[in-house]
């Protein structure tokens, strides 16, 4: 780490570091940029370690649903990092989702890791865990689609990166997938059989995403109201770890979908140390639009009547809660000059709010202390 240079960090270098310690480092989907500088100045007064990361839904050439081109979210975050002077992050792609794994989308997956590559990005995390062979024979077949197109993106980004150190994370078991018996979960032996494959295919991951009972962004209750997160399943992740360590394959676990759950049970039950990484997103969206409430609220009408207006023809049934929760993340593209030209309290009182609340998440996640950890790592 060169001398005040504020730029991100391999996140292998991070991962490496809190690797065999108690303690999970946050992964910060900042779908608007205002809540930055205050995660980065609770980062720098914890001395926690921090990803900062959007997925390939929220940021692609196109700007995804955010506005924010791999190119822009890289020059805002390092900007941020800059203002504060923090210097143990790393710059993430959340979710570089593969779905169908055909040649078009498998080439245009390989042009947006090229953009992300050439804007900074210092960590990857590969998606593909939509495709699962149903009627393989067994577990390695029915893996099979999943580890061939994440070897072959793994293979990819490591070309790309032209001998510099990265992140890489993986994912087996669609997250907040749902059968007739309710949420589909990541069995030790898939865990297993997925990083073995890899390894076998010279992709060796940092962390691996699973699905153990969490989804992304709220949960609701039979009336639509917003509920506490309470069905991450916390023996079946620490079986999962337990596996993986006893077959000797040395990844950590990627927590997604955090938004919800509460931090006291983080704080107490979480297992740090098998879970390293974990993600909060749709958390810091709230951050914002619960700001703009009081502090610009014809602004926030504007952005609620749009979304209820756009998405309630779809969303029969719902309450306008709901339906808002739900989908006001598609309105921070069609929002986003007002959102990036907040009043200067406005900005004052997100950065505030972010501020306060990364302190409470960092100190859940047994994080302080954890950037001197990543800083002796690279003397």
């Amino acid at each position: 780490m060169k001398k005040n240079d504020f730029g991100p960090i391999p996140g292998s270098t991070i991962l490496n570091a809190v690797s065999g310690h108690k303690a999970i480092v946050m992964a910060a989907n900042v779908r608007i940029a205002s809540v930055a500088q205050g995660i980065f100045r609770a980062a720098k007064d914890t001395d926690s370690a921090v990803f900062m990361e959007l997925a390939r839904s929220e940021c692609d050439l196109k700007g995804g649903y955010t506005g924010l081109t791999p190119q822009d979210f890289s020059k805002r975050m390092n900007e941020a990092a800059q203002a504060i002077g923090f210097d143990a992050w790393a710059l993430h792609a959340d979710h570089i989702t593969i779905k169908k794994g055909d040649a078009g989308e498998v080439d245009s997956t390989k042009q947006l890791i090229d953009a992300q590559i050439a804007a900074g990005y210092t960590s990857f995390a590969i998606d593909a865990s939509h495709l699962f062979n149903f009627e393989g024979k067994n577990v390695q077949d029915e893996l099979d689609p999943n580890i061939r197109i994440t070897s072959d993106l793994a293979h990819y980004i490591k070309k790309g990166m032209n001998g510099r150190e990265y992140g890489l994370e993986v994912e087996v078991g669609e997250i907040g997938r749902k059968d007739g018996s309710g949420l589909v979960l990541t069995k030790p032996e898939e865990a297993v059989t997925f990083i073995r494959a890899l390894n076998e295919n010279d992709v060796f991951p940092h962390v691996l995403a699973i699905a153990n009972g969490s989804t992304h962004g709220h949960v609701y209750d039979a009336n639509g109201n917003v509920v506490e997160q309470l069905s991450i399943d916390i023996p079946q992740t620490k079986a999962i770890a337990k596996a993986l360590r006893d077959n000797k394959l040395k990844v950590g676990i990627a927590q997604h979908g955090i938004t919800g759950t509460p931090r006291d049970l983080i704080n107490l039950h979480f297992p740090k140390g098998d879970i390293i990484k974990g993600n909060v997103g749709t958390f810091w969206q709230d951050v914002v639009f619960s700001t703009l409430k009081v502090y610009e609220p014809s602004l926030y009408k504007s952005i609620q009547d749009w979304t209820l207006e756009k998405y309630r023809p779809a969303n029969p049934g719902k309450s306008d809660r709901q339906i808002f929760d739900g989908n006001c993340k598609m309105a921070i593209k069609e929002f986003f000059k007002d959102l990036y030209s907040l009043e200067e309290g406005t900005e004052h009182a997100i950065q505030s709010m972010a501020y306060a609340e990364s302190l409470v998440f960092f100190r859940a996640f047994g994080a302080y202390g954890s950037a001197s950890l990543v800083r002796k790592s690279l003397k």
